[in-house]
C-alpha cells in the first residue's frame, strides 16, 4: 500500500488516475500501480538480464516507449535516474556519477553546490526515481542477509523470534552501500542508532564489491506526490508528457450529465454527476455521487463523497479546500467521517506559522470561536501543534448524526459558525493523525467499486440510447468478474423495453447475449447455433408482434431458468441473439415505405414475364451495407454490374397458369434448362415456412407475399385468392449459371429478378428503387439478414456507388459513377474473374460480425469507418480513370475484409493470390469472402490465358476456372415475352444486348 497519504485513503499505489483504456480486455479503474506496472513491464524490463526490479510505488513515473537502457557487460546493481532541474532537486535525491556511469554518491535535499557537482552538460541533474535493478547475483547475496542479525528482524520470522523491529531504506541503507565513493567507516556511521549502524555493517560486507551503475533516461520524468494538496490536485490536471503511455482525460470513467460544465483543466474520475454540476479549472473530484445545483471553483479536491452530500454543498462557496469522506472502522464500528482543508495547508508546520483552510489559524479562531484547547491538549508542545494532530473532524455525537454540514461550517462566516460551535463541541472529534489507523481500506475499495459500476450503469443508458460507438463489451466482462451482472442485466432490460426503437432495443439485447456469453467463461460451446427452443416461443412471438416490452419481459423471465451452468448460459445467449435478429429485421423493414408500386396492365393468360440480370462486383465498401451497421454507423459501397462469360447469368419468369396453384420451379444453369427441383403450393399452409432459408423454395415463396400478390396469414384460403385476384395460379422459373456460394450475389440479385417479374406477371409495376428496398424486405422476412449491396450491383446498371445514412427508417440511395471515355472498355481488358473452388460459409461469417458490431469492438468500428472511406476514395478513382488507384482499394478492401471476418481468407486462396500478385494492380474475393470467386484487376491487359498458366503450376489450388467478365451498362430487364420458350424460340434471352 506505500505509506500514508493525505489525499487518497488507500494510499499513493491505489491513487486513481484520470485514464480511460478502451483497448483493454476488462474495463477498470487505472491507479498508479496500474501505471507503473505498464511502465515496468512493457518499458524499463524489456530486455534486461535476470534479475530482480524495484520499484517505488510513491511517484508518478514517465518513461518513453524505447527508453535506451544498454545491458552489454552488465553486472551488479542498476538504478534508474530521470533528468531534472537542480531547483526540484532541492526537495528530492539526485546521483553523483563518474565517467564511467558508476554511482559515487546519492545527494539528498543537498547544498546548490553538491547538486550542481551532479549536474550533466545541459544543466538537468539525474533525480532518483525509486527503480532499481538488482543481477541475480546481487539479488541472492542480499537475499542471503535476511538470516543474519540484525537484518533478520526486517522479516517476519526474525519478529515471530523476539527480535526488536529494524527499519532499513532501499537507497541509503542498501543501494548506498555500492556507491564507488562511500567508505565503510563513513557508511557504517551514518547508520543513526546501533541496530541499523550494525546492519549496514552487514550489508557493506555482502553488497559493497557489487558495480552500481546508473541508467539516466532521456524524455522521461518522475513526480513524486507529496503531502501538498497543490501539486497532487497538478499532478491530476496536468496532462502527461508524450513519452507516457497513458493519456489522461478530463472525464474518466464517469457519467456526467451536463459535460458542458466541466471546464478544461478540470478532472472527474469514478463519478456520477447528476444535474448541473459546475466545475472550474485545477479542480479534481474522485469517487463521488453529487448531485446538482453544484458550483465547485478552482483549486478543488472532492473526494469519497455520496449522494447525500449534495444537499450541504449546495449555495456553499468552495474555492482552494479538499474535501474528503472516510470509511472508519472504530473497534466493530463502522463510521463515515469527513474532512476539510486548504489547498495550501501544510500538515506539519506549527500552528503559529501556518495556515488552516488557506488562512492563518488565529484568523480561523478568531472567525469560527475555536480555541486552541480545542483541538490539542494544554500539554502538547507548541512544535508539535499542527494540523496533522489538530481534533478538527466530528466522528460521533451522543444524539444526533453527523454529516457534511458539521465540516462545511467552518467556511462558513462568523455570524453562521456561532450557531454550529456548541453542536461541535459536543461531538466526538479525531485529528487526521487519529484517523490514519482506522481507515477501513476494504470499505473504501467496496464503495469505489459499486459507484464504478453504478456509473457504469448510467454509462450504459447514456451508450445505448445516444447511439454511441462505443464498446460496452469490457464493461460486461468487469461486472460479471466482480459479480455486478444482474445490475448489468436489468439495465439493459430496462433500456430495451424502454426504448421505443428496435434498432436500440436490438442492441441492448445484443449486449446481453454478451453478458451471458461472459458469465459462461469461455464454457458451453460455441456462440453461434440454433435458437428456436420451444421454452423461447413466448416471447418471440410477442418481439415479432411488435411488442417489445412484453417480449424483453418474457425474455427476463426464461433468461432465470438458465443461468446455472455454462451450457445453458452459452443456449441462452444464442437465444437473445435470436430475439435480436428479430428486432434488426423490423428496424430493416422500415426501408417498405420506400417501395412504390404502380399499376399496370395484366399479361395475357400463360404469357411468360421474363427478367435476366447481371452479377455484380463489389470493389469496395461491402459489410457497410449489412444491418444493423448499414443504419447505426452508415454505409458505402461501389458496386458494378457485369457479365460473365458474356452473359447475364441470373434470371426469373413468371407466367399466370389457370390453376389456382403456385408452381415453383428451379432451373439448371440457364433459362433453357431441365428442371431440377420443383414444388406446387396448393394451400396457404404449403407457404408458412417461407421464412426458413433451407425450405425447398422458401425465396419464391417469401416473393409471394411481400409482393403482397399472396396475403400470409389469411382467413382466406390460397386458391380463393389467386382466382378471385388473378383467375388462376402463377407458375415461377428461376436459374442461375453462378454456383453456390459465388459471391457475386446471386441470391439477393436472383429475390430482385423473381419480384419484377412477379410484380408485373401481376399486373403491377416498381421502379428500380423500389425493388432494391423491396429485396431488402424480403430478405428480412427470409431471416437471411441480407444488406443491399447486391441487389444495387445487379439490379442498376454500370459502375455505382450505394450509399445508406446512420438513421432509421432505412433508404438506399444510388450514385451512377461517371468515367471517362473508352474506361468502360479498360475495366473489361484488365478484369478477370477466377473460381476458387471453395465454397463460401457466409451465414457464420455474419453472425460474427454482426455479433463484433454490437459489442462495438474499436477494430470493428475502425474498420467499418475505413470501409466508407474507401468506397469514396475508389468512386473517386474510378472518375479519374486511374486503375493503380483502384487496384489500391481493392487491395485495401481485401484486408479490411479480412479484419472485418477473420478467417475468410482460406489457404488456397491465400496461395492463389500470392501467385498472382506480381501481375495485379489489385485483387478482392467478391462477397463476404470465405471462397466463391476471386477478381484481379491485371497490370497488363487480356491476361486470361497467362494467368491460367500461372495458376496451374501453383501447388494446392484445387479446382479452378478463369472467367471473363464485363461491365453491364445496360442493366436488368423486364420482357413480357410470350407464352411458348421451347428451344430456339429465345435463342439469346440470357445474353448481352
Amino acid at each position: 500500500m506505500g505509506r500514508d497519504f493525505s489525499f487518497d485513503d488507500c494510499g499513493r499505489a491505489f491513487t486513481c488516475l484520470p485514464v480511460e483504456e478502451p483497448g483493454t480486455p476488462a474495463e477498470a479503474l487505472v491507479c498508479n500501480l496500474d501505471s507503473l506496472l505498464g511502465t515496468m513491464t512493457h518499458r524499463l524490463c524489456v530486455g534486461s538480464p535476470p534479475g530482480v526490479w524495484v520499484c517505488s510505488t510513491d511517484m508518478l513515473l514517465t518513461v518513453p516507449s524505447t527508453p535506451g537502457i544498454g545491458w552489454d557487460g552488465f553486472q551488479g546493481v542498476r538504478v534508474i535516474a530521470v533528468p531534472g532541474s537542480q531547483m526540484y532537486a532541492r526537495s528530492h535525491g539526485v546521483y553523483l556519477t563518474d565517467e564511467q556511469g558508476l554511482v559515487r554518491d546519492i545527494v539528498y535535499k543537498g547544498k546548490e553546490a553538491q547538486i550542481q557537482q551532479c549536474a550533466g552538460p545541459d544543466g538537468t541533474v539525474p533525480l532518483v526515481c525509486g527503480v532499481v535493478f538488482f543481477s541475480s547475483d546481487a539479488a541472492e547475496q542480499l537475499l542471503a542477509t535476511h538470516v543474519i542479525p540484525p537484518l533478520d528482524a526486517c522479516t517476519y520470522m526474525g519478529l515471530d523470534s523476539g527480535a526488536p523491529p529494524i527499519q532499513l531504506s532501499l537507497f541509503f541503507d542498501i543501494v548506498l552501500c555500492m556507491a564507488r565513493g562511500m567508505t565503510e567507516e563513513d557508511f557504517v556511521k551514518g547508520g543513526g542508532d546501533a541496530s541499523v549502524r550494525s546492519a549496514r555493517s552487514v550489508l557493506w560486507t555482502a553488497l559493497h564489491a557489487f558495480p552500481l551503475s546508473m541508467a539516466c533516461i532521456p524524455d522521461a520524468s518522475y513526480d513524486y506526490m507529496t503531502t501538498s494538496a497543490s501539486d497532487h490536485i497538478r499532478s491530476l490536471t496536468l496532462l502527461p508528457g508524450s513519452a507516457s503511455h497513458l493519456r489522461f482525460c478530463k472525464t474518466a470513467h464517469s457519467h456526467v450529465d451536463r459535460p458542458c460544465l466541466l471546464e478544461d483543466g478540470s478532472s472527474v474520475t469514478n463519478c456520477l454527476l447528476e444535474g448541473a454540476v459546475r466545475l472550474a479549472a485545477g479542480s479534481v473530484i474522485q469517487h463521488c455521487h453529487l448531485q446538482g445545483p453544484l458550483e465547485i471553483g478552482p483549486g478543488c479536491l472532492l473526494s469519497g463523497l455520496a449522494v447525500g452530500s449534495s444537499p450541504a454543498l449546495q449555495g456553499c462557496p468552495l474555492r482552494d479546500i479538499v474535501l474528503q469522506g472516510h470509511r472508519v472502522r472504530l473497534h466493530d464500528l463502522p463510521c463515515r467521517v469527513f474532512t476539510l482543508t486548504g489547498r495550501l495547508d501544510d500538515w506539519q508546520s506549527p500552528a503559529k506559522e501556518a495556515t488552516y483552510l488557506n488562512v492563518p489559524w488565529a484568523e480561523f479562531f478568531h472567525r469560527t470561536g475555536i480555541r486552541e484547547g480545542d483541538l490539542w491538549d494544554a500539554e502538547t508542545p507548541q512544535r508539535s501543534r499542527c494540523l496533522l494532530s489538530a481534533r478538527l473532524f466530528p466522528v460521533l455525537h451522543a444524539c444526533e448524526a453527523l454529516g457534511l454540514d458539521d465540516v462545511l461550517w467552518l467556511l462558513a462566516p462568523a455570524a453562521v459558525a456561532g450557531k454550529r460551535l456548541a453542536r461541535w463541541r459536543t461531538a466526538w472529534r479525531m485529528s487526521w493523525q487519529e484517523l490514519l489507523p482506522c481507515l477501513d481500506k476494504a470499505a473504501e475499495l467496496d464503495a469505489r467499486q459499486a459507484l464504478f459500476f453504478l456509473q457504469g450503469q448510467r454509462k450504459v443508458r447514456a451508450v445505448l440510447l445516444g447511439r454511441r460507438d462505443s464498446s460496452l463489451l469490457p464493461l460486461a466482462r468487469s461486472a460479471v468478474h466482480e459479480g455486478y451482472h444482474e445490475a448489468v442485466l436489468g439495465t439493459l432490460d430496462e433500456v430495451a423495453s424502454t426504448a421505443g426503437d428496435a434498432g436500440i432495443a436490438a442492441r441492448a439485447l445484443a449486449c446481453i447475449a454478451e453478458v451471458l456469453g461472459c458469465m459462461a467463461r469461455g464454457e458451453g460451446g460455441l456462440r453461434s447455433g440454433p435458437a428456436a427452443n420451444r421454452e423461447w416461443a413466448l416471447a418471440f412471438g410477442r418481439l415479432e408482434s411488435g411488442d417489445i416490452a412484453g417480449g424483453v419481459r418474457e425474455l427476463a423471465a426464461e433468461r432465470q431458468k438458465w443461468m446455472s451452468r455454462p451450457a445453458l448460459l452459452v443456449r441462452a445467449a444464442r437465444h437473445y441473439e435470436g430475439a435480436e435478429q428479430i428486432l434488426v429485421r423490423q428496424a430493416v423493414m422500415s426501408s417498405c415505405q420506400f417501395v412504390t408500386v404502380e399499376q399496370a396492365d395484366l399479361p395475357p393468360l400463360g404469357h411468360w414475364v421474363q427478367v435476366v440480370c447481371p452479377a455484380r462486383l463489389d470493389l469496395s465498401g461491402g459489410w457497410s451495407d449489412t444491418p444493423p451497421i448499414t443504419y447505426e454507423h452508415g454505409g458505402a459501397v461501389v458496386d458494378v454490374a457485369v457479365l460473365v462469360d458474356g452473359c447475364r447469368p441470373i434470371g426469373a419468369r413468371v407466367r399466370r397458369i389457370s390453376e389456382p396453384e403456385l408452381r415453383l420451379v428451379s432451373l439448371g444453369g440457364t433459362s433453357r434448362s431441365e428442371a431440377v427441383a420443383e414444388l406446387v403450393c396448393r394451400e396457404l399452409e404449403h407457404l408458412q415456412d417461407y421464412c426458413q432459408p433451407h425450405a425447398p423454395g422458401a425465396l419464391l415463396k417469401a416473393a409471394f407475399i411481400c409482393t403482397q400478390v399472396v396475403q400470409f396469414p389469411s382467413q382466406k384460403p390460397l386458391q380463393a385468392q389467386l382466382m378471385e385476384s388473378f383467375g388462376g395460379g402463377f407458375e415461377v422459373h428461376t436459374w442461375s449459371k453462378l454456383p453456390h456460394g459465388s459471391g457475386l450475389g446471386t441470391s439477393s440479385i436472383l429475390a430482385g429478378a423473381v419480384m419484377a417479374s412477379l410484380y408485373r406477371a401481376a399486373g403491377k409495376a416498381a421502379s428500380t428503387e423500389s425493388l432494391i428496398h423491396a429485396v431488402l424486405h424480403l430478405e428480412q422476412r427470409l431471416t437471411t439478414g441480407g444488406g443491399w449491396q447486391d441487389q444495387v450491383g445487379g439490379l442498376v446498371p454500370g459502375i455505382k456507388i450505394g450509399r445508406s445514412k446512420a438513421q432509421l427508417p432505412l433508404r438506399v440511395e444510388v450514385e451512377k459513377i461517371p468515367v471517362p471515355d473508352s474506361f468502360t472498355q479498360t475495366l473489361n481488358n484488365h478484369l478477370l474473374l477466377v473460381y476458387t473452388g471453395k465454397t463460401r460459409l457466409a451465414r457464420n461469417l455474419l453472425q460474427d460480425v454482426v455479433r463484433n458490431w454490437y459489442a462495438r469492438l474499436p477494430s470493428a468500428v475502425q474498420n467499418a469507418d475505413a470501409l466508407v472511406s474507401n468506397a469514396e476514395e475508389c468512386a473517386q478513382a474510378l472518375r479519374q480513370g486511374n486503375l493503380l488507384l483502384v487496384g489500391k482499394c481493392l487491395d485495401r478492401y481485401w484486408q479490411q475484409k479480412k479484419c472485418m471476418a477473420p478467417g475468410c481468407e482460406p489457404l488456397a486462396v491465400g496461395r492463389m493470390m500470392d501467385a498472382l500478385r506480381p501481375y495485379v494492380y489489385g485483387q478482392c474475393l467478391a462477397g463476404a469472402g470465405g471462397g466463391g470467386f476471386l477478381y484481379v484487376l491485371t497490370k497488363v491487359p487480356q491476361q486470361k490465358e497467362a494467368l491460367h498458366q500461372i495458376l496451374a503450376k501453383t501447388e494446392g489450388l484445387g479446382n479452378f476456372s478463369i472467367h471473363s467478365i464485363a461491365v453491364d451498362t445496360s442493366g436488368f430487364s423486364v420482357e413480357v415475352v410470350g407464352c411458348d420458350l421451347k428451344d430456339g424460340a429465345h435463342p439469346r434471352e440470357d445474353m448481352a444486348v
